[in-house]
């Protein structure tokens, strides 16, 4: 399938979530959320059953599409996200990545030069050309007001993975790699941001309207180790998509930068910030307002998973504060499986209510 050409000014003013991350104080505030396409919904779940593995659903531009399409057929979101992971870069990289059922991710570690040396930056085209045939379906099957969002992994949390070969609680395998060897671990993280810059090129090239940056593991870092393998590889592939696609917004998500969010905002220069759970509405609105950022986030996952009253008062509360700045409705991460679908419905219902 071609690549679409990316639709005149006048259709894209029509998407909020474009008009928002330009900082219009758009109300009610545009609504999507993180992992919106995953197992809470019954009809994704019978996709996945026909996938034969999570990678193949991630690869296989029609089913890829249909999941990415189902929560906004069902909700109306003013988004879409791009199905697939974080760790499409890697796999496509040449490392061996495998999900397994009850566990998550298991890829074979890097922990020297010679696993280094085994990653082919030329050889992601195959892998990557199926991600972008999944970006052009979906801005041609998308409504015409429903924004499309491309992502990848930021470097640090991605390479967390690589080197210690699943998910942990604190990151420990990739701190003590760059803390023991920082020259080895500095040129990970640089076939990192230049595999991702491709990456994301190529969505946008392909018809994605805005981007966003996952850094999940970005809040386990020391102030220096912060700046130096969350903002400074950031600002790297930010300054060069910039430069590419100077119309195309960018949402970083530092989950956990805390008291370095403003920091990471003016170095990055990301158009939107990503809050997590814990980032309070006071700090989101400053932000906002002094550091010129359309933020995103930070109701609590597990809030919508209670529902109720808590999480009404909660909705109105969040509304109440980011009025007249500009924001975008989202979780502090990503939706979990036990999430009822209805409690969803409703959140939208109120948001769009703007009450």
């Amino acid at each position: 399938m071609s690549a679409p050409a990316h639709p005149d000014t006048s259709i894209k003013a029509n998407r909020k979530l474009l008009r928002a991350l330009a900082g219009e104080a758009v109300w009610p505030p545009p609504i999507w959320l993180m992992r919106q396409a995953g197992r809470y919904l019954p009809e994704y779940r019978e996709v996945r059953t026909t996938a034969g593995g999570f990678l193949n659903l991630c690869y296989n531009p029609a089913l890829a599409t249909e999941v990415t399409l189902q929560p906004i057929r069902r909700y109306g979101f003013d988004a879409a996200i791009l199905f697939s992971d974080i760790l499409v870069v890697p796999d496509a990289l040449g490392q061996q990545v495998r999900f397994l059922e009850g566990e998550g991710p298991c890829l074979d570690p890097i922990t020297d030069d010679a696993g280094l040396g085994q990653l082919n930056l030329a050889g992601t085209g195959e892998k990557f050309g199926r991600v972008y045939e999944t970006v052009a379906r979906l801005r041609q099957d998308l409504p015409a007001e429903v924004a499309l969002i491309g992502f990848c992994g930021a470097p640090w949390t991605v390479a967390t993975y690589m080197v210690g070969g699943r998910g942990s609680s604190d990151q420990a395998a990739a701190r003590m790699f760059a803390y023991r060897d920082r020259e080895a671990f500095t040129r990970l993280i640089d076939i990192v941001v230049e595999t991702s810059i491709e990456y994301l090129d190529g969505q946008v090239k392909a018809g994605a309207d805005a981007l966003q940056i996952f850094d999940s593991w970005a809040g386990n870092l020391p102030d220096g180790e912060f700046q130096a393998w969350v903002v400074a590889p950031t600002v790297r592939i930010v300054s060069e998509l910039k430069r590419r696609h100077p119309d195309v917004p960018i949402i970083g998500f530092p989950r956990g930068g805390g008291l370095n969010a403003e920091d990471y905002v003016l170095a990055t220069k990301v158009d939107g910030l990503g809050c997590d759970t814990a980032m309070p509405l006071g700090q989101m609105r400053a932000l906002a307002e002094f550091a010129g950022v359309t933020v995103q986030g930070n109701l609590d996952p597990l809030l919508l998973v209670s529902g109720g009253q808590a999480l009404e008062d909660r909705i109105a509360e969040t509304l109440e504060a980011l009025r007249d700045v500009p924001a975008i409705f989202n979780l502090g991460h990503g939706i979990v499986p036990q999430t009822p679908p209805e409690h969803v419905a409703r959140l939208v219902e109120l948001v769009r209510g703007g009450t």
